[in-house]
């Protein structure tokens, strides 16, 4: 079994202790000493923290599963959009719901983490956002989402209704909140047409 390198145990551990503490609240000694490694090695694989957490949260957001949003999932577009939502909220709960997304840990703290932090949160919504237009259209054009506003907007609008949800899951510790905000939210999105055949 090959050895993880100082690198490689500092990006292990650091999502979990941004995720339980929060971009501000942790520190390079907390990040050294969940890895196990000299506080001092940090400087020769990251130039600071922030740089740390913008990898983080490009580590987080390549790691989310869009297997649902694809051209080979089953199901209507409405269904495989709720898959992925399922799946992402699966991946919350596994992490602990009380310390919610990583995303929107990151999100709240923006004014604070510098501008890498900001840029990999916004690129990672952006990222989410396109993904879930692409199906957004594909279910307009079939009549199954209505059309009466853009995808891209659609999609920020499920995002955020999620991410809503997680976040008032992380306050009370209820693991379903995410996923009753999102079904409503993908309740909205239904047209008429498709409602009703």
């Amino acid at each position: 079994m090959p050895q993880v390198s100082i690198k490689g145990k500092l990006v292990e551990h650091a999502e979990t202790v941004f995720r339980r503490q929060g971009f501000n609240g942790a520190s390079v000694q907390d990040i050294t000493g969940a890895a196990g490694v000299p506080k001092g090695s940090f400087y020769n694989h990251f130039k600071s923290k922030q740089q740390l957490a913008a990898d983080i949260v490009r580590r987080y957001s390549g790691a989310t599963d869009f297997a649902m949003l694809g051209d080979d999932a089953q199901g209507t577009p409405l269904d495989r959009i709720r898959a992925h939502f399922a799946a992402q909220a699966e991946r919350t709960r596994s992490t602990g719901v009380e310390y919610g997304c990583l995303l929107v840990t990151m999100a709240s703290e923006a004014p604070t983490t510098g501008d890498d932090v900001r840029e990999a949160v916004d690129e990672a919504f952006d990222g989410w956002t396109a993904a879930l237009a692409e199906v957004i259209e594909l279910g307009q054009r079939s009549g199954h989402i209505t059309s009466g506003l853009p995808a891209r907007e659609l999609a920020a609008f499920l995002i955020d209704a999620f991410e809503g949800g997680a976040l008032r899951g992380k306050a009370t510790g209820d693991p379903a909140a995410s996923m009753q905000s999102l079904d409503m939210a993908l309740s909205v999105l239904r047209s008429q047409t498709a409602s009703t055949v």
